[in-house]
């Protein structure tokens, strides 16, 4: 595994501008590697078999640090910027991310859908809401709390691609 490092490291800096962030994925992805290394069916090369680790822990990262900032920002500008980071597979990953997220909002009930919409789709100040929704804005603050921590709860897009993840590497032994 060892003798791939430099290639995985250097695959991984291409798609992540950050040499911490690279250090961290490539160390994953060897860890990965030596715990998936009894699974390995040779169907590829090892190298490419590393390759595919690297790919789906990048595509992790973006969707864990880039994708979540951008769908629940109220700053247009992060989109931009994420948009230039991710690349190519900006376009799937976020659609599937955004399916997802409605998914999660969808099942949210006590009006926190319609709550987390109005702050981070929509953009609106927390008196505006208070305004529509003829509270305080105190009350809304709380139950923005509240709707953010079930939101967190509820979502299981994490937990699906921590599996799947599992499952690709050879780690998932049940």
């Amino acid at each position: 595994m060892e003798r791939y490092r430099k290639s995985i490291w250097g695959f991984v800096a291409k798609k992540i501008d950050d040499v911490g962030v690279v250090e961290e994925i490539t160390n994953d992805v060897m860890m990965a590697g030596m715990i998936g290394r009894p699974g390995f069916r040779q169907e590829a090369g090892e190298f490419s078999w590393l390759c595919s680790i690297a790919k789906h822990k990048v595509i992790d990262y973006y969707r864990k640090k880039k994708l979540k900032t951008i769908l629940f920002s109220s700053n247009p500008m992060w989109e931009e910027v994420a948009s230039e980071a991710i690349g190519p597979e900006r376009d799937a990953l976020k659609n599937e991310l955004k399916q997802e997220i409605n998914k999660t909002l969808r099942e949210l009930g006590e009006g926190y859908e319609k709550l987390l919409r109005l702050k981070y789709v929509e953009g609106l100040k927390i008196a505006e809401i208070a305004k529509l929704f003829k509270s305080s804005v105190k009350a809304i603050e709380s139950k923005l709390i509240r709707a953010k921590m079930r939101f967190r709860n509820n979502w299981a897009y994490d937990k699906a691609t921590y599996k799947e993840n599992r499952k690709i590497n050879g780690t998932d032994r049940g």
